[in-house]
């Protein structure tokens, strides 16, 4: 067993002090749990995140979330069912003629924010660890006392969109008066409206019927003899709405003046790499995914493939290129991706954003990936975004979950179950404190346990020195 298994090996700091924020910039206002991960598996992590955590590197973070001054909730998106907003399609075009025309859009930089992580919210040193600790645990007898537990797979966006217009009215024609002012005809009492003049006619009809006619003119340049009926009685295939790979493959013409690469490569983590018969082709852990143009490296994205997500990491790009909104473009590729792994294993089917900060305007961009749920810091259930936001709008930290009875299901209630490792043995918290009688961490252990769960607490090994 010893030989076969994988474990994840953490250290536990606690979360007693307050750190700088690096969102509204408070010296002390940042509270969160942290512990350093040696090693990680990666249905470990897929646990972890699925209780608020988050790693940076290897350093593996929780927010306070009722006492940070910015809460920030786990946000994913149903990848599967997305859909591309209208200021994504136009996210997606932009690229489209930069890379068909060459067209660099000019202007500033449309201020796409990364996800911060304080520095100095970062770990503490950890406890030298050596390779034969970590690498070769020895399960010994004590451990055949817990039970075996099975693993469970469960930058901002432009928003400006064209605000639709209403029916196109004809003006009246302006006649002169003496006094070189203008001024319309005033309309005849019960003429009603003038004959001599057409009708009105509203602006998604005009566009509609411009439409039916460049249809009309397409086919009959392909030979087409089928006539386009301004009204189908059945709908066809060209009314269904595109989805995503549709305006991404429009947006990587054949024939244009750049050439816009992807490459995938395996990237240093805590996470193990992983393969799986029914997992995805790549295989799950870390990857570097670079975007290539004309032959250079113009961004690099990190992303953790996990058991039912695609976990973004982060993103930085070359600055000369930051009015392509990169950031935003990268997460749909990313969303893209998630849904072609999906159809390898269909149990990967999220994509997650890291962190949702609603009292952050300039963090509300992920909201816009719909449709999306966000973490309930309590019970760990997934709520749509929709009945959170209202909840948000009134209080920075709040409980989605609306069952008052409810609480943390997978709550580990007895701590000595948890796994710790002393002196490159694996046990239970129980038969390491009968070891150390004079240990006084159980508070933290206990606080450790509660935070991670039942699964994480009693798979991850706790390293005590």
């Amino acid at each position: 067993m010893a030989g076969n298994k994988s474990y994840t090996i953490v250290e536990y700091f606690g979360g007693d002090d307050g750190y700088r924020c690096g969102y509204c910039k408070n010296e002390k206002g940042n509270f969160s749990h942290g512990m350093w991960s040696h090693t990680m598996t990666v249905q470990d992590y897929q646990d972890l995140i699925d209780r608020g955590w988050r790693r940076s590197g290897k350093y593996v973070y929780k927010p306070i979330m009722n006492k940070t001054c910015c809460p920030q909730y786990t946000i994913r998106c149903h990848a599967v069912k997305f859909q591309p907003s209208k200021s994504h399609k136009k996210i997606l075009k932009k690229m489209s003629k930069f890379i068909s025309k060459g067209e660099l859009p000019t202007g500033q930089d449309d201020g796409e924010p990364m996800d911060s992580v304080c520095e100095e919210a970062g770990p503490r040193e950890p406890s030298k660890v050596s390779h034969a600790e970590v690498k070769c645990p020895v399960v010994t007898d004590i451990q055949k006392e817990v039970a075996e537990c099975p693993a469970i797979t469960g930058v901002q966006k432009e928003v400006a969109d064209a605000v639709p217009t209403g029916s196109e009215m004809p003006r009246n024609d302006p006649v002169s008066v003496p006094d070189g002012r203008t001024t319309a005809t005033p309309p005849k009492p019960g003429m009603g409206a003038d004959p001599s003049r057409p009708p009105c006619r509203k602006a998604k009809d005009l566009r509609k019927e411009r439409r039916i006619q460049k249809e009309q003119m397409r086919q009959h340049a392909d030979g087409v003899s089928s006539i386009v009926s301004p009204t189908p009685s059945t709908p066809t295939q060209t009314n269904q709405p595109k989805n995503l790979e549709d305006f991404i493959n429009e947006s990587l013409p054949d024939n244009s003046s750049h050439c816009l690469e992807f490459r995938r490569f395996l990237c240093d983590s805590p996470l193990e790499a992983e393969y799986s018969p029914d997992g995805p082709e790549v295989g799950y852990g870390s990857f570097h995914q670079q975007y290539w143009l004309d032959g250079r490296i113009v961004a690099v994205g990190v992303i953790d493939i996990l058991p039912t997500c695609v976990s973004s990491v982060y993103l930085y790009y070359h600055p000369e290129f930051a009015s392509m909104s990169l950031g935003s473009y990268s997460a749909l590729r990313e969303i893209a991706f998630t849904r072609h792994l999906q159809k390898q294993s269909p149990k990967l089917s999220y994509y997650y954003l890291g962190f949702y900060i609603h009292s952050c305007p300039k963090m509300r961009y992920k909201g816009q990936y719909r449709p999306s749920d966000l973490l309930c810091p309590e019970t760990y259930v997934w709520v749509p975004i929709e009945r959170c936001l209202p909840q948000l709008e009134n209080s920075r930290y709040a409980r989605f979950n609306q069952d008052p009875d409810a609480g943390d299901a997978r709550a580990l209630k007895d701590v000595g179950r948890a796994l710790v490792l002393y002196r490159r043995a694996v046990m239970p918290y129980a038969a390491y404190s009968r070891k150390r009688k004079s240990s006084s961490d159980e508070t933290e252990v206990q606080q450790y346990a509660g935070l991670v769960g039942q699964d994480c607490a009693e798979r991850i090994l706790l390293y005590r020195a």
